[in-house]
């Protein structure tokens, strides 16, 4: 049982023949409600037995691998952190629920709490790990994702100016960091892997 949070970045892993994995995803500010903290290490997995004082994680491991259905598996990991998750704090809630994609969140927030720019900014990298310039970045690339799926299932030719348009990248060059920095991939490789997974099912 390892923990990594929060991810930013594509990585590799390798997993020995017959090795199983479940991964447990934290929406948005659930990691630092169970942790108490958004980052642990900014290179290297680590137990999580040393950031709750409680031996909790090696138990949970144990009662893990004593089950085979994934839903059991995933049943026992809420009702397992249920106790430990804290309060939700009333800016990052206020955050967490934000939807209108044509304002600011924290220039709003700020103004609607009668609080600073910076002190709502500070809050949002506390409690969920990242800033809104990177939760911007990675919405815009998921936008980016969508787009592209849609044309490929059309089995239309991706217009890689529109989807620089749409998305709002300012050139190819942009497009392609983004790519590299969350899937470890180029837009073109990624295309032809999806051809390639689709090509695989239909056979």
């Amino acid at each position: 049982c390892i923990v990594l949070g929060p991810l930013k970045s594509a990585f590799e892993y390798t997993l020995l023949p017959g090795s199983q994995i479940l991964v447990v995803n934290f929406k948005g500010d659930a990691f630092y409600r169970f942790f108490g903290k958004a980052f642990l290490s900014q290179h290297l997995p680590i137990n999580p037995d040393e950031v709750i004082s409680e031996n909790c994680f090696s138990y949970l491991w144990h009662q893990l691998n004593g089950m085979t259905s994934v839903s059991d598996r995933v049943n026992c990991i809420l009702d397992f952190c249920r106790p430990y998750l804290k309060s939700q704090h009333s800016t990052a809630a206020l955050l967490a629920n934000f939807k209108d994609s044509t304002r600011n969140p924290v220039k709003t927030i700020a103004e609607e709490t009668g609080q600073t720019e910076r002190n709502v900014q500070l809050t949002q990298k506390k409690h969920f790990g990242y800033s809104s310039k990177e939760l911007s970045r990675y919405q815009r690339f998921v936008k980016a994702i969508e787009l592209i799926q849609h044309v490929l299932l059309s089995s239309k030719k991706v217009d890689w100016f529109e989807i620089i348009a749409e998305c709002g990248y300012y050139d190819q060059s942009q497009l392609i960091r983004d790519f590299k920095h969350f899937i470890n991939l180029s837009p073109r490789n990624f295309v032809r892997f999806q051809h390639d997974i689709c090509r695989a099912s239909g056979e």
